[in-house]
């Protein structure tokens, strides 16, 4: 070989000499010692317990706009939250509805078949066209779960027309006393349906009365069959699962408007109270409220 080629291959061989470490260092990095590994755990910050506050309602004690619970034995109330406004009531219009329905004295055993007038519009039913559903049957959907296309098939069946059988609601509840109520429709989907929780205690009493409303009120599920298929009513008012208070009547309503309500007769720890809600912001917030109440009259002056 001849010196210009050793030379050059000296060359080679030294620089790949040179570039070797600096790979080995590239490709596995030091590792550090355990002392230093530590020192770096210990000096990062402990990371801080999240502290979940519990959101009060306004006052302290509800969330809805507007309240009263009061003892139905002495009429005494026990608290009130703008209980003489007048505010949307949704389906709680029905439990005037069902008075006045049952003032004419209907034979319940009586069959009605369903047109589309009474299912348009009236948002979730378990009922179709043509059927054929006995009236006492009809008046559970419509107490229970609030079915609005029952409750029309029931006015529609009481004889009186439409317009009359508003009237008579109203005249029902002016004679009730019942001074910040105003029907314009018989399901409460029109948000002009309106009353104070003044009121709607007062309209209770007089639904509770009714031994035939008091028993649908606080019936938890109820199963009735047509020609045509098998139904299912599962009762809107979550008290009714409660242990800690018996149900003696009540009834639910919602729409946007009304946000939602509840009015309802409990005795609980062996004293009767009626509660009224209107105007929750949740579906669990109205019974939660109902609780809050209670509890709010049991508490010890001062707590």
């Amino acid at each position: 070989m001849s010196h210009p080629a050793l030379r050059r291959g000296g060359a080679l061989l030294l620089l790949a000499l040179t570039a070797w470490p600096t790979t080995t260092v590239g490709a596995a990095p030091a590792k550090r010692s355990p002392h230093i590994q530590q020192a770096t755990r210990t000096a990062q910050p402990a990371p801080r317990a999240r502290r979940h506050r519990m959101r009060r309602p306004p006052g302290g004690v509800v969330w809805s706009r507007n309240a009263l619970l009061l003892d139905p034995n002495t009429d005494s109330v026990l608290y009130e939250k703008n209980a003489d406004a007048p505010a949307p009531i949704a389906s709680l219009t029905k439990l005037m509805t069902a008075i006045v329905f049952l003032e004419q004295n209907p034979d319940l055993r009586r069959t009605a078949e369903v047109t589309r007038d009474d299912l348009h519009g009236a948002g979730h039913t378990q009922l179709r066209p043509r059927e054929v559903v006995p009236l006492e049957d009809l008046l559970h959907m419509s107490l229970m779960n609030s079915d609005n296309a029952a409750t029309r098939v029931l006015v529609r069946e009481s004889g009186i027309p439409l317009p009359a059988f508003i009237d008579r609601m109203n005249g029902k509840a002016r004679d009730l006393g019942l001074g910040q109520t105003r029907y314009f429709e018989v399901t409460g989907l029109d948000d002009r349906n309106v009353a104070s929780a003044t009121d709607i205690a007062k309209l209770l009493r007089v639904a509770a009365d009714n031994s035939l409303i008091r028993d649908i009120t606080t019936t938890d599920l109820y199963r009735f069959r047509t020609l045509r298929r098998r139904h299912q009513i599962v009762n809107t008012n979550r008290l009714l699962k409660s242990r800690w208070c018996e149900v003696n009547c009540g009834k639910t309503g919602f729409i946007l408007e009304s946000g939602y309500c509840l009015a309802t007769w409990v005795r609980a720890r062996g004293k009767d109270m009626i509660a009224v809600v209107l105007g929750a912001p949740t579906n669990a917030t109205r019974f939660a409220d109902v609780v809050r109440l209670i509890q709010h009259a049991e508490a010890p002056a001062g707590t």
